[in-house]
């Protein structure tokens, strides 16, 4: 049985493809990224399908070109994880959407470069010459 959730190395002894082979195909859109990024990244079962897809188009003589090309960047029977997303506003006219789970160091960073853009566009809607729209 295959766990819900594998690394990398995980990954590539289920498919029986060395890591730097997944690597690869997920450089070259072959295959999705993984649910989640950065240190301890998490590759699930769908990642493992489409491995396997894959592995099967090639035992039929199919180029990763083909492949590509057929699947369109994912295989028509895995339907992608669900990403989950942030969503700041701004202003009242202004929403910056930040994908959910990054590493907190980058999450601070995020937030830090939000806040002075809400800071920056609050200063223009009180400077009296700002411009009007025609």
């Amino acid at each position: 049985m295959v766990n819900e959730h594998m690394s990398l190395g995980e990954l590539a002894a289920a498919a029986g493809l060395p890591a730097r082979t997944v690597r690869f195909y997920i450089a070259r859109g072959l295959v999705a990224g993984p649910a989640k990024s950065g240190r301890g990244a998490v590759y699930t079962a769908a990642h493992l399908a489409r491995l396997e897809w894959i592995k099967e188009l090639q035992s039929q003589g199919r180029t990763l070109a083909e492949i590509g090309a057929i699947g369109g960047g994912q295989s028509p029977e895995v339907v992608p994880e669900p990403t989950a997303w942030w969503q700041h506003a701004v202003a009242d006219d202004v929403v910056v959407w930040v994908r959910a789970g990054a590493a907190p160091w980058r999450t601070r960073q995020i937030r830090k470069w939000i806040d002075q853009l809400a800071r920056q566009l609050a200063q223009a809607n009180d400077e009296p010459g700002k411009e009007q729209d025609p």
